[in-house]
């Protein structure tokens, strides 16, 4: 009775006016850079940080969160029409979905990707509503000790999932944490790292470091590439499956929500990842395994329910935990903490309209992505007709005013500047810029609970092995960094990740 009385509550806080709008403006901003390829979730939730702050924290949270799951509806449309994925996680669904527009079943497979996202996305806020609260009571239980190797745990798992050099990665990680530690110590008060600079004495600007590494240094990055988008000109034709495709798509369906749900909740797993290893098992298990590469209702139906509960299973370690699960996730936990709310299990206690609301918010935004996408899949594909070199100016100058307008600091625009441009040389070289946000994000709350456990040990750092929870988690991350450095492991993870995105 808990339970459905709290969705009771969450209803109540997601259906106000103005959460509405914003979960409706989320889903459509998400749908849209979904549709648009090269620029991602990632990239527009750091460019739209700014306006986040004029609202209350939940009302952020539910916009930015539609913004992520939104993209994984949008990626699917000119995947499927045009072999062109929007969105990462949509570059399985080219594998079928595009085969089957070819065969003249579009409508096809864009209802089963509509519908199967829909289902995966209603399941999954289910477990995300049943979950959390158990998996906070557990969390309650943790001491400093615990929390520290369950974030060192993070941020190894966040490195050995990265594509890529494993010790890149890891050297990507130690910068975020570094770079965590710019400005004032909270419990010296002496000056950490800032060379002299008065405007660093507060730290780094988390929103100036996601806007230029993720959204500027993308779009220098998008200007770099041929613009090549044929768009669609023919009919997309009946959005009706038949009875034979409705039954084949119903077991991968529920498979693809399965995988989804677990790869999610996992550090690292993601959207991308889910919906590889979906494609990969329906290719094992399906009784028509001969008809991919031609057209196969299942290769789109099981990675599209996939990447779907994924993206919204991947906010259980981050309610819970505090722990983002990738970097959309960091950028969530970057938007709590600049409204003044600590991510973690006290959340449910001390922010339940929040955690509540944002768990019916899903549904809500799941119902209006529903209608958004197949009714309007014309209006979608004709975006695609918009040059890039018309959109980026513009979007150049609302970074520089929405990075401007937090402090009115013009040192803040310098800062997305320098981030922007250390966000391209970090693509030219292929490291990794998620595992430094993870890093960032991490950093500061992995050395206040170290401190925490030395004092209550008097300086004893046999607490972290004595402690059952503490060991477990560090001989897991111990056990993850040695297989990947391992030559045949390593080659097996890099050549998968590359296939899934």
């Amino acid at each position: 009775m808990d339970l459905i009385s709290n969705l009771g509550h969450g209803f109540a806080v997601a259906l106000t006016f103005n959460n509405i709008l914003f979960c409706l403006i989320g889903c459509i901003i998400g749908t849209a850079i979904g549709v648009l390829p090269g620029i991602g979730p990632v990239a527009t939730i750091s460019l739209l940080l700014p306006i986040t702050f004029g609202q209350p924290a939940t009302t952020a949270i539910i916009m930015l969160a539609g913004i992520y799951y939104g993209a994984q509806y949008g990626g699917s449309t000119t995947a499927i029409l045009l072999n062109l994925p929007g969105e990462v996680s949509s570059v399985v669904t080219t594998l079928e979905g595009y085969k089957m527009a070819r065969n003249g079943r579009a409508g096809a497979a864009l209802s089963v990707a509509a519908l199967g996202s829909f289902f995966a996305g209603s399941v999954a806020t289910i477990v995300v509503a049943a979950s959390g609260p158990l998996l906070t009571q557990v969390a309650l239980s943790f001491g400093p000790a615990d929390y520290f190797s369950l974030m060192f745990l993070g941020l190894v798992i966040s490195a050995v999932l990265a594509q890529g050099s494993v010790i890149k990665s890891i050297g990507m990680v130690a910068l975020g944490v570094s770079l965590g530690m710019v400005g004032t110590d909270v419990q010296t008060g002496q000056q950490r790292f800032t060379f002299g600079i008065p405007e660093l004495s507060d730290g780094v600007g988390f929103v100036s470091m996601a806007m230029g590494m993720f959204g500027i240094a993308e779009i220098v990055l998008n200007l770099e590439r041929p613009e090549s988008r044929n768009v669609m000109s023919g009919k997309v034709g009946s959005l009706m499956m038949t009875r034979a495709e409705f039954h084949r798509a119903i077991p991968s369906v529920l498979r693809g929500t399965l995988v989804g749900t677990m790869l999610g909740i996992l550090p690292g797993g993601g959207a991308a990842l889910s919906s590889f290893g979906s494609y990969m098992m329906e290719r094992k298990l399906s009784k028509y395994r001969h008809e991919f590469g031609t057209g196969a209702i299942e290769g789109v139906a099981g990675p599209e329910a996939a990447n779907n509960a994924a993206s919204q299973t991947s906010f259980i370690p981050l309610l819970t935990l505090g722990i983002p699960a990738n970097a959309v996730m960091a950028l969530m936990v970057g938007a709590l903490i600049i409204q003044g709310i600590q991510p973690g299990p006290r959340m449910v206690e001390a922010q339940p309209d929040l955690f509540w609301g944002l768990i019916a918010s899903m549904w809500v935004g799941n119902l209006m992505l529903l209608v958004i996408n197949l009714p309007m899949i014309g209006m979608w594909v004709k975006l695609l007709s918009v040059p890039y070199r018309y959109m980026y100016p513009a979007i150049m100058i609302f970074c520089a005013i929405g990075v401007y307008s937090l402090q009115n600091n013009v040192f803040d625009v310098y800062q997305t500047v320098f981030f922007g441009i250390f966000g391209y040389l970090c693509s030219k070289l292929r490291l990794e810029a998620a595992p430094m946000l993870i890093g960032f994000v991490l950093g500061p709350m992995m050395e206040e609970h170290l401190r925490r456990a030395m004092l209550l040990s008097r300086g004893d750092a046999m607490i972290f092995l004595q402690r059952p929870i503490s060991a477990t988690m560090l001989a897991i991350a111990a056990i993850a960094l040695a297989a990947m450095l391992m030559p045949n492991i390593r080659k097996g993870k890099d050549s998968a990740l590359a296939e899934g995105g």
